[in-house]
């Protein structure tokens, strides 16, 4: 079950809701409304550094994203 993150059109709140089914309409939990945007949602993966599960470092360094700019860190 995904959990998508919000932001409400009508009044700015921004919020997280998991999503059985994809054709399930979110309402926004501060004023009710139907007009919701899907923000887009970034994660974070906790685990030891070895080799193994290392990411590939891509050219930003530290984040390993394909550009520089893409993850904000810079």
């Amino acid at each position: 079950m995904p959990m998508y993150e919000y932001e409400c059109l009508n009044c700015g709140s921004n919020f997280e809701q998991l999503v059985f089914n994809h054709d399930e309409k979110v309402v926004c939990r501060s004023c009710d409304s139907k007009r919701v945007e899907q923000r887009l949602s970034v994660f974070a993966v906790v685990g030891d550094r070895s080799a193994s599960s290392r990411l590939e470092e891509g050219p930003c360094g530290s984040c390993g994203a394909a550009q520089r700019g893409m993850c904000g860190t810079d």
